[in-house]
């Protein structure tokens, strides 16, 4: 196997990238431990939205720094690239979000992942 060169990505990249793919972990502090779920997202407007179902523990994911992080995984587990998100999570009002958030099927709430760091990276054979 070749090793990897991975080449950093800009925001703007990123962003598209993580747009480009609808699942995603999310990271965040539980019970005053790290945890990690696989959520469902959509990118509006340079903002990460998450759908949480009701009962769960995201909500401690709430008003707390979280990061967000997506991937392309090719079938030989070679990485193409690799997103991570860090900044506020924040609940979202039930009248707030519009339609097009209904793509996050399932009865729930939304949280929205205002991004203040945007790293990413492309991983292929070096040359």
């Amino acid at each position: 196997m070749t090793p990897e060169r991975f080449q950093e990505l800009s925001r703007e990249e990123s962003l598209r990238l993580l747009a480009s793919v609808a699942v995603g972990r999310i990271v965040f502090t539980h019970q005053a431990l790290p945890a990690i779920r696989p959520v469902h997202h959509l990118v509006d407007d340079g903002q990460v939205i998450v759908r949480g179902d009701p009962g769960t523990i995201l909500l401690s994911a709430v008003d707390t720094v979280v990061a967000y992080e997506a991937d392309s995984v090719a079938a030989d587990d070679s990485i193409g690239w690799s997103v991570i998100v860090t900044g506020m999570a924040r609940r979202l009002d039930a009248a707030s979000p519009p339609g097009r958030y209904r793509a996050l099927e399932g009865d729930g709430y939304f949280i929205q992942i205002r991004p203040e760091l945007v790293t990413g990276f492309h991983a292929g054979p070096r040359a």
